[in-house]
């Protein structure tokens, strides 16, 4: 299987199955001499990990990372990047194979099993393999060093939807999404999702989400126009998230019934000579070259396709069959994607941040890319 890889100069490459011993990645191309500790990945990798509440999968896993190489402390006892390949590795330590077992010849309806096998001639069962939402716990470890290399920017993520349930965005706080189960930023919607995904989650059913990410003082230039552009490489990153069906950036699919003179953000002169914009409907991306205003993404995730509901399937023969899909599972795995969403966000802004400075000479500081 190849497409292990992501990004162009600032690389991620992972590795592991659900049911594996672990999970990991390698990161490679990321600059010598930026701080980073192993606290400050698995600070990420904690806002990700499951079974932090009944709203997600109660598959107990530490995910504590372990970082092989890649980083050495100075004189001064800092651990920096050496500029070498960073090996992370988290192990798998609550897997329940068995689980699976009265579904190994059976294709699940809305999972990769029938594609897998398809392309491949073989699928691994056990919790889906390669293609499990597993698989982002390596994201984000990769995420936390990628946001070290763009230090000076501010990356943010908030799940917006659940079901039919939408925010008041007139009460968004961001002090409020690290308050609560959902990453919510509106207090007030918080008993709605709670009740909500109660009733989907004792019918043993599930249901999507929509989650926003944002990148705040990322500077204007980065990214190139045609093949290179920035909401280009952003939304491949969000596509590749599992589960991920659709991608907007700025007003998105919503920009569709605007006026032109609605939907293009005026300008006027700053204080400093740099243009103030009176909107942001492109989402800080123009021409796929960034704006200097916030880098806005929202993606859909489908509801999870492991549940109890028995739904109609082939085997591997070709028989028709009934599939329940038994285990720990997500009512709702959007809730879990906002923190690998920031991560990729990071990732794709650490992979331009290099990119301009190999085009244009901009340097890089021990805070990150300036």
């Amino acid at each position: 299987m190849s497409h292990n890889t992501f990004g162009h100069l600032f690389r991620l490459t992972t590795f592991g199955e659900s049911h594996g011993p672990a999970i990991g990645c390698v990161v490679d191309g990321c600059p010598p001499g930026i701080a980073i500790t192993r606290e400050e990945i698995q600070t990420a990798l904690d806002r990700r990990r499951p079974g932090q509440s009944r709203f997600t999968t109660q598959r107990r896993e530490p995910d504590e990372v372990r970082i092989l190489s890649g980083v050495m402390e100075d004189e001064a006892g800092v651990t920096r990047t050496t500029g070498t390949p960073i090996a992370l590795l988290i192990e798998n330590v609550d897997q329940r194979s068995k689980d699976y077992g009265a579904i190994s010849d059976r294709y699940r309806p809305g999972h990769a099993d029938f594609t897998y096998d398809t392309k491949y001639g073989l699928r691994d069962p056990r919790g889906g393999g390669r293609s499990s939402a597993r698989e982002t716990a390596a994201r984000v470890a990769a995420g936390a060093i990628a946001a070290k290399v763009v230090a000076g920017v501010r990356i943010r993520g908030a799940l917006v939807q659940i079901g039919p349930h939408e925010i008041d965005r007139t009460a968004w706080d961001w002090d409020q999404v690290g308050e609560n189960p959902f990453f919510c930023p509106d207090p007030g919607t918080v008993e709605v999702w709670s009740d909500y995904l109660d009733s989907v989650r004792k019918r043993g059913s599930s249901t999507g989400a929509v989650v926003e990410v944002v990148a705040e003082g990322v500077p204007p230039g980065w990214g190139a126009p045609i093949y290179g552009k920035l909401d280009q490489d952003l939304a491949s990153a969000m596509m590749s998230i599992n589960a991920v069906k659709g991608v907007e950036i700025g007003a998105g699919f919503a920009a569709a019934v605007l006026s032109g003179e609605e939907n293009a953000d005026e300008m006027i002169p700053g204080n400093d000579g740099t243009p103030r914009f009176a909107s942001n409907h492109a989402g800080g991306v123009l021409g796929g070259i960034s704006t200097g205003q916030p880098v806005v993404v929202r993606f859909a995730v489908k509801p999870t396709s492991s549940i109890l509901t028995p739904r109609r399937s082939i085997t591997q023969s070709g028989e028709a069959v009934d599939v329940s899909t038994k285990g720990r599972h997500d009512p709702c795995v959007g809730i879990r994607a906002v923190p690998v969403g920031e991560a990729m966000l990071a990732l794709v802004l650490a992979d331009h941040a290099l990119r301009h400075r190999g085009q244009v000479g901009a340097p890089i500081s021990e805070t990150g890319v300036s």
